[in-house]
């Protein structure tokens, strides 16, 4: 059986998150929320949003991104802090987690993405918040929700905020 090598260095920081927190691949409580996100859709689309379309006061969106990898479409359901005219606001939390939640890589693979809220449904452009845009809107997003702070307190990664806009 080969051995490692023991070169007597410490692990780096993200080899020892991963083995403090385990893998960085699917972890129960990912499984917990496909299903719970799978029964909110549900409910969702079958009321039209009038029953599940708000979350901690902020409206709700079903977003449809294409899979990076699979090339099917993927569902969504993301609390949406600032909804302007034309444009939503999204945070890309993942509640805390070191990772990014997987529609994030999803739309950064591929932006063109659909969004329903309020039973109408948009197709839409998505992008990163650039850093100044980030500094404006964080205050906005924080004072609608202030979970969003704990996360961002939670993670060494900076939380991307994502904005959508008509394509």
């Amino acid at each position: 059986m080969n051995k490692p090598d023991s070169t007597g260095t410490a692990p780096s920081a993200t080899t020892a998150r991963v083995l403090m927190k385990g893998s960085t691949h699917v972890q129960p409580k990912d499984e917990l929320y496909k299903v719970s996100t799978g029964i909110h859709r549900v409910v969702f689309r079958a009321t039209k949003g009038r029953i599940f379309g708000k979350a901690f006061g902020m409206p709700v969106a079903e977003l449809l991104t294409t899979g990076r990898r699979s090339g099917k479409e993927r569902s969504t359901m993301l609390a949406v802090p600032i909804a302007d005219a034309d444009r939503l606001v999204l945070v890309a939390s993942f509640g805390g987690d070191d990772r990014h939640p997987a529609w994030y890589l999803n739309l950064q693979a591929n932006p063109e993405v659909r969004a329903t809220i309020a039973g109408s449904t948009r197709a839409m452009i998505a992008r990163t918040a650039t850093e100044e845009e980030r500094v404006e809107l964080w205050p906005r997003i924080t004072s609608v929700f202030e979970g969003y702070a704990r996360y961002q307190e939670r993670t060494e990664r900076t939380i991307p905020v994502v904005i959508l806009e008509p394509r």
